[in-house]
C-alpha cells in the first residue's frame, strides 16, 4: 500500500468526527480536498473505510482497523518529533496545548507569559468544550490539557493548579440579587440559561440540581461563555459559570453573584495528558510552568 501521513491524518480527522465537513474545518481544508484523500486512501487500501446511511457517515469494519493503525502510526510520528524537540531543548519546538473554553479566561495570560520566557517555541493552542477536548485527548491530539476534573475512566496523568469555583450569577436589577442564602428552591420558578450540551460547567450544574433534588427551568441553551453572560446581563434568566469567566463583569457591575445556599461548587482546574505520553522538553516545561503560577495563584 502507498499511504501517505496527509492521508492519514485527514482519515483520522473523518473517522473522529464522522463528517467530512466538520474534518474540513478543523484541517482547514475544502471538503473536497477532504473527500478526495479519503478517496485515495481507500484505493491504496483496496476497500471502503465509510459507508454512508441516510445523512451519517459511518467506518466500515476495514475503516475501524484502519484507525487503530493510523493512530499508532501517527502517535509513534508525534513521539519521534518530540524526541527530537528534547534534542533541541525546552527554549524551541512546538506546543500543542487544547483548553476547556472557560479556562480560556485566564489560560491566553498563562499562554502570553511562557511564550515572552520561551519565544523560540510555536504555540497551537485549541479551545473548545469538555466534549470535544477529550474527544481530541483521547486522540492523543494534545500535548497537554486544561481542563475540569478529568474523567476517571481514562488513562491520565492529571495534577490541580488552581481553584476553580462556580457560582450563580444574575442581572444587577434581578429580584434575588440583595436576598442573602437563598435556598435553591427560591429558584423553581426561574429560567436558567446553560452552556451546550458537553460543557462540563453544564454537567456540573445539573449534578449540583440533581443532589439537592431541584427541577431547573430551562430557558435558553447557549453556545460559549460570552453568549450566557450577555443573556444573563440582559435579564434572559439566572446561569451558573465559573468564576473566572465573570470578574471583570463583577467589577463594572454588569453582573451580580447570588447569594444561593449550597454555593459555589468547589472544583479545581486540572493540567492533564495521556498517561504513557512522552513529554517534550518544551511540553513538560509548560506544565511545571502552569503548576508554578497555580500555586503563586493561591497564596
Amino acid at each position: 500500500m502507498h499511504i501517505t501521513v496527509r492521508q492519514l491524518q485527514v482519515f483520522e480527522a473523518v473517522a473522529r468526527r464522522l463528517s467530512y465537513t466538520r474534518a474540513a474545518e478543523e484541517l482547514h481544508l475544502t471538503q473536497p480536498a477532504v473527500s478526495m484523500q479519503i478517496k485515495q486512501l481507500e484505493g491504496s487500501v483496496g476497500m471502503p473505510l465509510f459507508e454512508q446511511m441516510g445523512k451519517k457517515i459511518y467506518l466500515t469494519q476495514a475503516g475501524t482497523a484502519m484507525l487503530s493503525h493510523s493512530r499508532n502510526i501517527m502517535q509513534n510520528l508525534a513521539a519521534a518529533a518530540e524526541e527530537m524537540n528534547d534534542l533541541r531543548g525546552a527554549d524551541s519546538g512546538r506546543l500543542r496545548i487544547s483548553i476547556a473554553s472557560t479556562v480560556n479566561y485566564f489560560a491566553t495570560q498563562l499562554l502570553a507569559v511562557f511564550a515572552r520566557e520561551h519565544p523560540s517555541v510555536e504555540i497551537i493552542l485549541d479551545v473548545t468544550n469538555r466534549e470535544s477536548l477529550l474527544n481530541r485527548l483521547e486522540a492523543n491530539v494534545p500535548d497537554l490539557v486544561l481542563m475540569g476534573k478529568p474523567p476517571a475512566d481514562m488513562d491520565l496523568v492529571s495534577e490541580p493548579f488552581m481553584d476553580n469555583p462556580l457560582v450563580m450569577i444574575a442581572a444587577t436589577d434581578h429580584p434575588l440579587a440583595s436576598r442573602k442564602k437563598i435556598p435553591i428552591h427560591d429558584l423553581a420558578n426561574t429560567g436558567f440559561l446553560v452552556r451546550e450540551s458537553g460543557s462540563g460547567t453544564r454537567a456540573a450544574m445539573e449534578r449540583f440540581f440533581v443532589e439537592h433534588d431541584f427541577s431547573y427551568k430551562k430557558g435558553m441553551e447557549l453556545m460559549g461563555n460570552e453568549a450566557v453572560k450577555q443573556g444573563v446581563e440582559a435579564g434572559l434568566g439566572l446561569a451558573l459559570v465559573s468564576i473566572h469567566t465573570v470578574e471583570q463583569e463583577l467589577v463594572l457591575n454588569r453582573l451580580v453573584k447570588l447569594d444561593i445556599e449550597g454555593l459555589p461548587i468547589m472544583r479545581r482546574w486540572y493540567v492533564a495528558h495521556r498517561r504513557g505520553k512522552r513529554l517534550s522538553a518544551t511540553a513538560q516545561a509548560f506544565r511545571e510552568f502552569v503548576l508554578e503560577a497555580g500555586m503563586k495563584a493561591s497564596t
